[in-house]
């Protein structure tokens, strides 16, 4: 289990792929803007594909370091299963 007190706002978010960014392997999905209701990370639209907000559940975290959150997903399968609204369940 990831200890979610480590993930903060402003860490970038990568999924498994290739790519870097600023020395964080992986894909750059987005930014954590913060957790909600405990169970999902809400990624602010700043860098969003789209300019919106997008959420995915914490159990897609894989690990989390100073430098980013990594995911338990490659790029494609996580950017096609972001949340394009706020969870009902939050």
């Amino acid at each position: 289990m990831v200890d979610v007190s480590q993930i903060k706002e402003h860490l970038m978010v990568h999924a498994k792929g290739m790519g870097s960014m600023e020395g964080a392997p992986g894909v750059h999905i987005g930014t954590v803007d913060r957790i909600e209701g405990g169970k999902y990370i809400k990624l602010t639209k700043d860098d969003s594909h789209d300019g919106r907000c997008h959420w995915f559940p914490l159990d897609w975290v894989e690990s989390v370091n100073n430098e980013a959150v990594y995911l338990n997903k490659r790029a494609e399968e996580a950017v096609s299963q972001l949340i394009d609204q706020p969870p009902a369940d939050i």
